[in-house]
């Protein structure tokens, strides 16, 4: 059974820092591209960061210099490290495998950020 299942997600001050993890099992996840998308109530999902079976990476303006994305092969599983949150920041996570036309999601992990 193929999954990816979203954690790490919860409530932050503005300015702490989340590690988000999406753990795949039921496919050959080293050879898929990963990416984080959010999206906040009432707007369209956006994409956060991703990253190449090969390790190049990409990110939004919008969190460079803020998260850093990786992947651990052996462990199945890819990371989000989300530092300096802003409260613009706030919504659901989700993480996505793809492979050519094949495309998995997760159910997502609710991030917010408030004081």
């Amino acid at each position: 059974q193929v999954q990816l299942v979203e954690s790490g997600g919860g409530l932050v001050q503005p300015g702490g820092s989340l590690r988000l993890s999406c753990a795949a099992s039921g496919f050959t996840f080293s050879s898929y591209a990963v990416s984080w998308y959010r999206q906040a109530p009432g707007k369209e999902r956006e994409l956060v960061a991703g990253i190449t079976s090969f390790g190049g990476k990409n990110y939004a303006d919008s969190v460079k210099g803020r998260f850093t994305i990786s992947r651990d092969d052996a462990k199945n599983t890819v990371y989000l490290q989300m530092n300096s949150l802003k409260p613009e920041d706030t919504a659901v996570y989700y993480c996505k495998g793809a492979r050519g036309r094949t495309v998995y999601w997760g159910q997502g992990t609710q991030v917010t950020v408030s004081s």
